[in-house]
């Protein structure tokens, strides 16, 4: 199964979750992530949540969103947003919202949180595929 993890910037959530997913899925789910508006880079916080539990995803770039990445896509999740014109879930059809708090401009604790929300979504995604396969 292809999963795509789909936000605003790809420089929070959606990082988190792909990373995840590659790390903890392998074998069972292929993920990919994007955004609608890319941001320059992955939000340094969240860089640094994601290697307290070992991935290190400082070298990852937010990718913009192309019509490919949707045509091959299994599922496409959302992470939850409210940006008004630009939030992915306005712009596509069969989607899961997971509406998840957007990690940007919060500090490590917060982030932490967030963090910890995704591993358990994508665990629970990982347990899924692996029962449907």
């Amino acid at each position: 199964m292809k999963v795509l993890f789909v936000c605003v910037e790809n420089a929070g959530r959606s990082q988190m979750a792909e990373a995840f997913a590659k790390h903890l899925g392998k074998g069972v789910i292929e993920a990919e992530s994007a955004g609608t508006l890319p941001a320059e880079d992955v939000h340094p916080v969240v860089v640094m949540a994601m290697r307290e539990r070992g991935i290190d995803i400082s070298t990852n770039k937010p990718k913009q969103l192309s019509p490919r990445m949707l045509k091959e896509a299994d599922r496409i999740i959302v992470m939850g947003c409210g940006a008004e014109g630009v939030c992915p879930a306005n712009l596509l059809d069969k989607v899961e919202d997971w509406d998840l708090e957007d990690p940007k401009g919060l500090p490590l604790e917060e982030v932490r949180v967030i963090r910890d929300q995704i591993e358990c979504k994508v665990r629970k995604l990982i347990d899924e595929s692996r029962i449907n396969n």
